[in-house]
């Protein structure tokens, strides 16, 4: 019984251990998810105010521009995955990788040949495991992301949209990222980027107050009005989902961590019952050999006289 309660008491301080890791892990996190909310409440207007200038220099223009105009016969497309970089975070990367893979058997339905680009080491670890090829990918700065990284992973991105399809180019940008709902709520989805459809900006819209689309008057031309704003645009959008995305895994390993940490309070309550069960059965055989061999002693001793 003694080294069972010493195995007991290994497993609970092992636990307990765990238990302040975890803890940690849990109040880190949660004081990142303010700071990245604030970054999401932050670079939205701007995203929102640049796809809305975008839809309108496209209603007001008859250019045939890669940020607005649609491919008659699209051949190929571009999908940029956002995962984390590190684990522990729940099912948040695995999500993603899930809607992302849906997105992709659409796309191939269609007929269209997927370009996977991905954010995250969870995405490439989950590609070069099975063998995928990726166009490119980027790592090092999931929980943290800057403008800096967005404008790096939309660079290629842009480059492959403007260039001809015929010369390795996309028909189509498409991103899929985690978006920040709530404290406990943040959902996979899936955006079309490029090019910009006027049912896209509608919905980037929703959250503010509709208004009619102005009309502009361009100085020197439409083209350059549009070239402009590409880079901008895609980089805007990509660095809002980039942001939502930290925000996003911040919550999720929060919540992995509280249950983490739930689940370890529980296993240390059991093991300590077990503990004292075992000290108790402990006791009462040692108590039980004493009145035996009092019993035997005194039956001797009767015996003898």
């Amino acid at each position: 019984m003694g080294a069972q309660i010493r195995v007991y008491k290994r497993r609970i301080k092992s636990v307990t251990a765990t238990k302040k890791i975890t803890k940690a892990m849990e109040m880190i996190a949660a004081s990142r998810i303010i700071k990245a909310q604030r970054q999401v409440e932050a670079s939205s207007p701007y995203a929102r105010e640049l796809t809305r200038a975008v839809a309108a220099v496209a209603t007001g223009s008859n250019t045939q521009h890669p940020l607005t105009t649609e491919t008659e016969r699209p051949v190929r497309a571009a999908v940029l995955l956002v995962t984390s970089d590190r684990g522990l975070a729940g099912g948040y990367s695995s999500n993603a990788i899930k809607a992302a893979e849906t997105l992709r058997e659409k796309l191939v339905a269609e007929g269209k040949e997927v370009v996977q680009y991905v954010v995250g080491r969870k995405g490439v670890a989950y590609y070069t495991f099975r063998e995928r090829k990726l166009a490119d990918s980027w790592t090092g700065f999931t929980d943290s992301p800057s403008y800096a990284d967005a404008k790096a992973v939309a660079a290629p991105l842009i480059e492959a949209a403007v260039q001809d399809t015929a010369e390795g180019g996309v028909d189509e940008l498409h991103i899929v990222f985690t978006e920040f709902v709530s404290m406990m709520t943040q959902s996979p989805v899936e955006k079309r980027l490029l090019p910009l459809s006027l049912a896209e900006a509608g919905a980037v819209e929703q959250g503010s107050k509709a208004e009619i689309l102005p009309l502009f008057d361009f100085e020197p031309s439409a083209e350059e009005v549009l070239d402009a704003l590409l880079p901008r645009y895609v980089e805007s959008r990509i660095f809002n989902a980039l942001l939502q995305s930290a925000a996003s895994e911040h919550a999720a390993r929060r919540r992995a961590m509280k249950s983490a940490t739930d689940n370890a309070e529980e296993l240390i309550k059991s093991l300590t019952r077990l503990a004292n069960a075992a000290r108790q059965a402990d006791i009462t055989q040692e108590i039980s050999e004493i009145v035996g061999g009092a019993g035997a002693l005194a039956d001797a001793n009767a015996g003898s006289d």
